[in-house]
Formats: structure tokens, sequence, C-alpha cells
């Protein structure tokens, strides 16, 4: 029935990988606009979305980026993704780890605006000891296409049973796609979206939803059954009011 006997993790880059928030506000605060506390960041979901688009921004946002164009935005977020933006804590370990296991697939996927946004992923992994091209997989989705039919696509092939596969995502959206496709999910709640919101909004299960980058390496360590030390420092990066 499958191709492969093999488990399939499909990591989402922006807000579970990449610490999204803080390479916006450094843009946003290179142009003159102050972004905020990262919990209202979290109620303001699909924050990249807007800068695609600058749909729904709050007033003072629209007129400094009228006046400094969303165009030499998008290039200071590219230069900062490029050059400063970082992984969570402990991710970097943990995909390296996933890479060398030789039963797992692993790949990423991004909605990622900034310029030649798979580049821009190439040099920011590169400087976390990371090379993309070792992954089995990276894509990136269009802001207006749904996330279920990639991780359908990307399942499909590779021939992995849905039972066998994982996607770990930080907003509500990724966890449909992953009910949607059989898949399990690992959720965040530091990323773009947070804990309250998952759960009170969405419904999502408490119990899938990590609060740290470091809960989250374990979980995934565990459930595929990497061999590595769990990570240590299980109260990194967690968002504010997740405690």
């Amino acid at each position: 029935m499958y191709n492969s006997d093999k488990r399939l993790l499909i990591l989402d880059a922006d807000g579970t990988t990449i610490d999204a928030f803080s390479a916006i506000a450094m843009a946003f605060n290179q142009h003159g606009c102050v972004l905020g506390a990262e919990t209202a960041f979290q109620k303001r979901h699909h924050l990249l979305k807007y800068v695609g688009g600058l749909k729904q921004f709050p007033a003072i946002i629209k007129k400094n980026l009228r006046k400094n164009s969303r165009a030499k935005l998008v290039d200071t977020l590219t230069d900062i993704y490029r050059q400063e933006a970082r992984l969570y804590d402990g991710i970097p370990d943990l995909i390296r780890e996933l890479i060398a296991a030789p039963g797992i697939t692993v790949g990423i996927v991004t909605r990622n605006i900034t310029i030649e946004p798979l580049e821009t992923l190439r040099q920011l992994f590169l400087r976390h000891d990371i090379d993309i091209g070792a992954l089995d997989f990276l894509e990136h989705i269009p802001l207006k296409d749904k996330k279920t039919a990639s991780f359908r696509a990307v399942r499909e092939r590779f021939g992995v049973n849905p039972a066998r596969g994982y996607i770990c995502g930080d907003e509500h959206k990724d966890f449909t796609a992953a009910a949607h496709t059989g898949m399990h999910p690992f959720m965040v709640s530091y990323g773009f979206e947070d804990y309250d919101r998952l759960t009170n909004k969405f419904a999502i299960p408490p119990e899938l939803i990590s609060r740290t980058s470091g809960e989250l390496c374990d979980r995934v360590r565990h459930a595929l059954d990497l061999t590595q030390a769990p990570y240590q420092n299980s109260t990194a990066l967690a968002a504010p009011n997740s405690q």
C-alpha cells in the first residue's frame, strides 16, 4: 500500500523552527515602526501575510510603511533573515539528528516572504551549520495556497503511511492540515499563535502543544526514537504569557 517504511516529519519554518518575531521586530525598528510586545504579536496572527499585503495593519504601521515602502521593508527583512535571524534554541541539534537518522524523511515547508525565500533559508540555516541540501525536501508555499494540499503532496511523494507522518507547526492551520492529511501534529505556542489562542479559540488539545522549543525537541525525539539525551533547557524561548 505504501512505498516507504520510513517516518515523515514536516517542519514549519517561521515561528516553529525560526524565531520570526525577533527578525520582524528588527526590520520594523529599522523603518521607524514599533512592532510591540510578542504577546500582542501572537494575537495579530498571519503577520507575515500582512507584511506581504499590508492587510489589517494598525493605522500607524500602515502610514509608516507607505512612507518607507513595503519593498524596502522586505529588503530589510531579507537581510536580517540572512545575516542575523536565528533558529530557536535546541532546534539546530534536532534537525541535524533528524537528517542523520536513516529511518526518517525530514524537510521544511515555509511561507517566508523575503526575497528568494529558499535562498534566504539556505543562508540562515548555514549559519547554524545546517546544509538544507541535506534535507529530503524544502517547500515554499505561496500565501494564497493552503497548507493541506502541500502537506498531502509531500506525504504522497515519499509514499509514507499517514500514521507514520508528523507535522510541527505553530498555527491552528497547521493543526487542521495535519488532521486533514491523517498525520500527527506537534504544535507549539511560542510562535505566531499563543497557548490561549490555540486552546481556547481553536480547541487544540493542550497535550499536543509544546510551550518551548526545548519541549518540542524532547517530544519529537521521544516519538521518533532518537537516542540523544533529552534537551535540558526546557525554559528556553517560552512565550512570556505561556508559563
